[in-house]
């Protein structure tokens, strides 16, 4: 992750310990009893790299709750996010003084069914993936960008962004996408300066697709 991230931004790729390792008061209060074994890991595991990742920052050890919708609240004056899928975990955190918003995701590199394919992309994006080179599950890298667009503007704005709430666009001799949030969307933001146009970068072997993007201040 840190190959598609500004110097600004520190990021943490979890090891081998970090999904048993340990959790702040705080942080265990936001599992249930219920949670069952592969949500503790995904969970411990996002927050260890949090703190390390602040630590790059000169941030001392703090915890980083969920909120009611299991994002995590990251403390004053530090923006961030956190991404995990099957063995790979990742955070990243930086200055609100230096970064407005960041986002990233994580997924397996594998192929969409039909299902996947209509809830994630809208008509011209299936129309440009399947002109795209083949090797690639394109809808896949759809479907991580779109994640982290809304990783940026969730806590920009507050409210939920839908898949096709966002018209991407990959360039991928560039390794990088184009988000535009639907005019829709934008006139009901109930914030100023909400992000019409994101742009990230992605990355892509056998095993994952990784994507990142971040918002500058004004």
């Amino acid at each position: 992750m840190r190959d598609l991230l500004p110097p600004a931004v520190a990021v943490a790729v979890a090891g081998p310990a970090d999904w048993t390792g340990e959790l702040l008061p705080a942080e265990r209060a936001c599992l249930s009893d219920r949670a069952v074994q592969s949500r503790r890991r995904d969970f411990t595991a996002g927050r260890v790299c949090a703190r390390r990742a602040m630590a790059a920052l000169g941030v001392p050890p703090v915890a980083v709750p969920s909120a009611a919708d299991r994002s995590p609240v990251w403390p004053a004056g530090v923006v961030g996010a956190i991404t995990h899928t099957r063995d790979y975990c990742a955070a990243a955190a930086a200055s609100s003084a230096e970064i407005r918003s960041v986002g990233i995701d994580a997924e397996r590199h594998k192929e969409l069914n039909a299902g996947v394919r209509r809830l994630v992309c809208l008509p011209e994006e299936e129309d440009r993936c399947a002109r795209l080179p083949a090797g690639t599950s394109w809808p896949a890298v759809l479907f991580s960008a779109k994640e982290t667009v809304y990783k940026v503007w969730h806590p920009v704005v507050g409210t939920w962004l839908d898949f096709h709430d966002a018209l991407v666009e990959l360039d991928p001799d560039a390794g990088m996408f184009t988000a535009r949030i639907t005019p829709a969307r934008i006139d009901a933001a109930p914030t100023a300066r909400p992000p019409a146009l994101v742009t990230g970068r992605f990355s892509v072997d056998d095993a994952l697709v990784r994507t990142a993007a971040v918002l500058l201040p004004d």
